[in-house]
């Protein structure tokens, strides 16, 4: 009877103390399982779309070798938790080493950008700066032979020597603003005229940069109109009369050229003349009246005659 109880005790023992470890294997197993869904779930968030195709697995185990032996467990139940545990921290290793790199990248596009950015500032105020500076120099119209005796567009000596443009005006006063003002501007069924009309009145009234700025509005807006061989030749007198010969002999040579039957083309070839002079440049001067003897013989004669003997005195014309 008491063997019986000794025996029934031991068993009781081995029971008890074999329950012990696999309870501390189920604990263990179910913390590293928590811990392997984490570092899955930080492999996720550094590696997007990361898959078997990118990384290798997170846990190996080693195949199974053929033995012609008997079978013996090459691994216990603490040796695959040793080996999984291994493999977690080998991965932890790996992805705070890509973080730590990625921090760093970063932190180097800031800097570089923040160093980069006066410097883009600076350029662009120097651009801006550049566009909005003032011209130095205007480029020339110029008179060239063609047939004896013609017109060009673009002159070659002239463009060659760089004019001085006139300074920026200054603010008008309150009483230029005041007196310009006062100059009415025509309201005729005719709206074309009209613009025509008010620059034609700012220029008899002697201001020449208002009645420019008119006339210009007026060419831009009716480029057509029966008034336009009037309003460049006026704009070109505006310049004339505001001490500005090169920027008016453009205006005379576009006129001329734009239609040489307009109304006020003679006077354009003739004003030419005129800012030649002024310019000292006479031999295109004398060209200019050449060709306005040639081609506007009537007018040489009869409206213009006074104006055309002014011009050729003091040169010396073959």
């Amino acid at each position: 009877m008491s063997g019986r109880l000794l025996a029934t005790s031991a068993v009781a023992t081995l029971l008890v103390c074999g329950a012990v470890p696999a309870l501390a294997q189920d604990s263990t197993e179910g913390r590293l399982k928590k811990v392997e869904a984490e570092v899955r779930a930080l492999q996720r968030k550094v590696f997007p779309g990361g898959d078997g195709k990118f990384f290798e697995p997170q846990i190996s185990t080693p195949a199974p070798t053929a033995s012609t032996g008997p079978q013996v467990p090459t691994s216990t139940p603490v040796t695959d938790l040793l080996g999984r545990m291994d493999a977690v921290e080998a991965q932890m290793s790996r992805l705070t080493a890509q973080v730590e790199q990625n921090t760093n990248r970063l932190n180097q596009l800031e800097a570089k950008l923040a160093a980069d950015a006066p410097v883009a500032a600076g350029s662009g105020a120097a651009s801006l700066a550049a566009t909005s500076a003032p011209a130095t120099s205007a480029p020339a119209a110029n008179l060239s032979a063609t047939s004896g005796v013609g017109v060009a567009n673009q002159p070659s000596s002239l463009n060659r020597t760089p004019v001085t443009a006139k300074p920026t005006p200054a603010v008008p006063s309150a009483s230029r603003l005041q007196a310009v003002q006062a100059i009415v501007k025509p309201q005729t069924d005719d709206p074309a005229d009209d613009e025509y009309s008010y620059g034609y009145r700012l220029w008899d009234a002697k201001f020449y940069p208002e009645a420019a700025q008119q006339l210009k509005l007026f060419l831009e807006k009716y480029p057509k109109s029966s008034r336009a061989s009037w309003g460049r030749n006026l704009l070109g007198r505006a310049y004339l009369d505001d001490g500005n010969p090169l920027e008016a002999a453009k205006w005379f040579v576009q006129n001329y050229q734009a239609d040489k039957n307009g109304e006020r083309a003679p006077d354009s070839l003739l004003y030419l003349a005129v800012s030649m002079k002024q310019l000292k440049d006479n031999k295109r001067a004398c060209i200019a009246l050449a060709e306005f003897s040639q081609t506007y013989a009537a007018e040489a004669a009869g409206r213009l005659k006074s104006l055309y003997d002014a011009t050729r005195n003091g040169l010396s014309c073959s």
